[in-house]
């Protein structure tokens, strides 16, 4: 599988709310210690629906190994 040239990105302001762990299709989204989400580049492909369905908008969209 090709991955995207996009990953997702979680900002610090993740409050681990959950909404996103199930809806990636890849299972790449993982709650840390209860207080926030964070993405397993590795698995990620880039399909953004998590970003889409953050309650509090801070997830985003980042072209694959760059920098904020």
């Amino acid at each position: 599988m090709t991955k995207t040239p996009r990953v997702s990105q979680i900002g610090k302001e993740c409050v681990a709310c959950g909404t996103c762990v199930p809806v990636c299709p890849k299972e790449a989204i993982q709650i840390r210690w209860g207080v926030s989400a964070h993405v397993d580049e590795e698995k990620c492909v880039g399909c953004g629906r998590c970003a889409k369905v953050c309650p509090a908008a801070v997830i985003n969209m980042v072209e694959r190994g760059g920098a904020l």
